[in-house]
């Protein structure tokens, strides 16, 4: 213990001596997290939409009023013809335009299925695909107000009436904070020990710590400690502000968020200390680090892309990603409110072994 001890303190010295590195590993995650947070947004905000009512009902009108009414929808103004549909979307005046046709109303009493036109500009995927089910969810509950009330109160044989647990609101935010917490402290964490250790070969004062009297390991837990306490103090600042911040409720108990935490935490500095092992200055650490945390939990980990959907052989390397075990159980305890997943804390458990056994031997092999 004396010797671990004296390998934090030494440590603990390096970091104070350079206020500007601290200053950006506590600041940095802050940042970070209101940066995104703000940025990645799956709602739909001021949808411009043009409308071109070839009916002139009362029917037609009723679905215009309540498609407009949304506080996510901007009206751009009617549409005099068809000829104007084309023209307007190269102008960027509208991302989607809506069509009813002759007839209508009369549709809604005779046929079984009543159409309208709803042209989307696809050349952004993901937010057409949003605006295609937003538009169909409001056309579909006018028509079928409207279908009710022609009825003469008898309402339609079935009405399905979805309710959402856990994000009643369908809030993105609630989704994106905890995929946000994930990617940010394997980023700050393996950046802070891989860059760290690799400075230390550069000016060779990782040389004398190795000359010492220290086994390999003594001088990785000394030096996973203190950058374990900076990582433990942002952990809790962008989880705190998550939550005060982008309001992600925290229906879990704290000691089961702390322990799932605390694993990965330690996953990250461990995976920094394997990178410096096979880094040999600061920028080939600083863009191993980067190129082993950042794309690979932003894309592969289930933080904005479900696993379900991707190809098999993605979801085998997922696997291989600590930040997809921690998302799910950060989710978990956060929105669900559970604080039991065994299989996220065995894995990461194995990972965490595995990871501190290569850092240990990559420095037995420096004592050499």
């Amino acid at each position: 213990m004396r010797r671990i001890r004296a390998v934090v303190y030494k440590e603990m010295l390096h970091i104070l001596r350079d206020p500007r590195s601290l200053a950006v590993a506590v600041l940095m995650p802050l940042l970070m997290l209101l940066l995104y947070g703000y940025a990645i947004d799956m709602e739909l905000h001021d949808l411009k939409i043009g409308i071109l009512d070839e009916d002139h009902s009362p029917a037609s009108r009723a679905l215009i009023r309540e498609l407009t009414s949304s506080r996510f929808i901007l009206d751009s103004g009617r549409l005099e013809s068809r000829g104007e549909i084309e023209p307007g979307f190269r102008r960027n005046r509208f991302r989607a335009a809506l069509i009813i046709p002759p007839g209508y109303s009369k549709s809604l009493l005779r046929d079984p299925v009543t159409k309208v036109q709803i042209l989307i500009d696809g050349a952004d995927g993901s937010t057409a695909s949003a605006v295609d089910t937003y538009l169909r969810a409001v056309i579909a509950r006018v028509n079928r107000e409207l279908a009710r009330s022609s009825l003469g109160g008898e309402g339609l044989p079935i009405e399905a009436r979805p309710r959402f647990l856990f994000n009643p609101q369908l809030v993105s935010s609630h989704f994106i904070v905890p995929g946000l917490v994930a990617l940010i402290l394997i980023m700050i964490c393996t950046l802070l020990t891989s860059i760290a250790i690799t400075r230390e070969k550069e000016t060779g004062t990782l040389e004398q710590v190795l000359t010492a009297p220290v086994r390999a390991r003594e001088v990785v837990i000394g030096k996973v400690i203190p950058y374990l306490l900076i990582a433990a103090f942002d952990g809790l600042v962008i989880l705190v502000v998550g939550h005060l911040v982008f309001g992600v409720p925290m229906r879990g108990p704290w000691w089961a968020l702390a322990g799932y935490s605390l694993l990965y935490l330690l996953i990250s500095l461990s995976f920094g200390l394997v990178i410096s092992a096979f880094a040999r200055t600061q920028q080939v650490a600083l863009m191993m680090a980067l190129m082993a945390t950042l794309l690979p939990t932003l894309l592969l980990s289930g933080f904005i892309f479900s696993l379900s959907s991707m190809p098999f052989a993605l979801q085998v390397i997922s696997r291989l990603i600590p930040a997809t075990y921690y998302i799910e159980a950060l989710r978990g305890v956060m929105l669900v409110g559970d604080s039991w997943y065994p299989k996220d804390a065995l894995v990461m458990t194995v990972m965490l072994v595995a990871l501190m056994t290569v850092a240990i031997r990559g420095f037995q092999d420096r004592l050499k």
